[in-house]
């Protein structure tokens, strides 16, 4: 709309509907009807009460008003009907209203409340936007309701000191419908900002999700997947060896299974039980290594700094960092050994995690099977404020870096 802010629609900011002719509205049958009894009840009360010295107009010396008939009825009644439209058409509600308010004028029926359809009409406009139109709207009524009157011989030219005071009045009314204009769009604007922080949030928590349940399966299916190729091979010639794959396939099910119901649960909004085993994070880090190495790869892990508690997000992100990497060295590198390194500085968290595979880019657009590992991986330290580096180590090898500032969570 012209003159709003980007974003906000003239729906949100004046409540007028995008179909011209649905059902009308109980607010708009209600105002239109009270617009007819203040106009109609009560020019004629200030008629039968004035029914001597009634004029035709509230300035100067005017001429004695013409009697209510049914075209001074008509007139009167055509502003609340026509209002009953207003939010849908404002613009032909103001033009029919104006027009018979100043037919009713000049014909020189009695000046009593008739103007209160025309003013609800002008507000409705000018809050609606259509400034220009309000103002066009104030200055033609200010000539043609002082001087059409004197024009067709019911009244004199107004005083100086009249013109003034219904230009005045009229200000007035344009700067009453300017306020409460910028007080809508300013109550539209926030309520549409509050549901675009909602749609955010709504929008991370479901990449937050997304993001746990790819490492999780990512990794436990890999290790799966490993350790059933093993035990398919050693399944007739060693049993024993096969068993103990198998016994590895269960547990990383058995886990794996665990945390994608905990991710679930919390997508479901469902209240569960306190959950028996901790929150992933690099306390774990042992028994990731004990899978990777259950899976064929070797891990050493050195650690700089003085170890402490961190904060959950970034205990989490640097677990599933770790996590994903080690799951692409299983799954890509063909390496059999890994190196971690977790370095505890004073204001972050750096971890890097080295191999000497092919040396290839995985888990990202370059990779083959279209994995998002390393991207997944980027948000988190994105999403932390840190940053993270991925790519071959030379002619041979692979490399992850992350840099997690150590921030309090919000």
């Amino acid at each position: 709309m012209r003159g709003y802010r980007p974003g906000v629609s003239a729906q949100a900011v004046t409540g007028v509907r995008s179909a011209p002719w649905g059902p009308l509205g109980r607010r708009d049958v209600r105002l239109a009807l009270a617009v007819a009894v203040v106009q109609i009840v009560g020019t004629v009360a200030i008629q039968h009460r004035n029914v001597h010295a009634h004029q035709a107009c509230w300035w100067g010396p005017c001429h004695r008003a013409r009697g209510l008939d049914p075209g001074a009825y008509l007139l009167l009644a055509i502003g609340p009907v026509a209002l009953l439209l207003r939010r849908r058409v404002p613009l032909g509600v103001l033009g029919v209203v104006f027009t018979a308010t100043i037919v009713y004028a000049v014909i020189g029926y009695p000046a009593g409340p008739v103007f209160l359809a025309l003013t609800v009409a002008f507000a409705t406009v000018v809050i609606g936007g259509h400034r220009s139109v309000g103002v066009l709207t104030v200055i033609a009524g200010w000539a043609m309701f002082l001087w059409l009157p004197a024009a067709f011989g019911r009244g004199d030219v107004p005083t100086l000191g009249e013109a003034v005071a219904l230009a005045a009045w009229l200000a007035v009314l344009l700067a009453g419908a300017e306020l409460v204009r910028g007080r809508r769009e300013r109550t539209a604007a926030l309520r549409l900002g509050r549901e675009q922080e909602v749609r955010r949030r709504a929008e991370e928590e479901r990449l937050r999700i997304a993001r746990e349940l790819h490492d999780v399966l990512a990794h436990n299916i890999s290790l799966i997947n490993v350790q059933s190729g093993v035990a398919l091979h050693l399944l007739e010639q060693q049993p024993e060896q096969a068993r103990s794959a198998l016994s590895i396939i269960n547990e990383a099910s058995a886990d794996a299974l665990r945390e994608v119901r905990s991710v679930l649960g919390v997508l479901r909004g469902v209240d569960e039980q306190v959950p028996r085993a901790p929150t992933a994070g690099l306390a774990q880090l042992g028994e990731l290594i004990s899978r990777s190495a259950a899976a064929g790869v070797r891990v050493q892990v050195q650690v700089e700094g003085r170890r402490r508690p961190l904060p959950t997000s970034v205990d989490l992100a640097a677990f599933r960092m770790v996590q994903e990497s080690l799951t692409n060295v299983a799954r890509h590198s063909q390496a059999n050994a890994a190196r971690v390194r977790l370095d505890f500085g004073e204001a972050e968290l750096t971890v890097q995690v080295d191999d000497e595979g092919v040396g290839r880019v995985r888990g990202g657009p370059g990779d083959g099977e279209g994995g998002n590992g390393i991207a997944g991986m980027r948000e988190r330290a994105v999403a932390l404020g840190g940053t993270l580096d991925a790519g071959p180590r030379g002619d041979r090898g692979f490399r992850v870096w992350a840099r997690l500032p150590l921030r309090a969570d919000a």
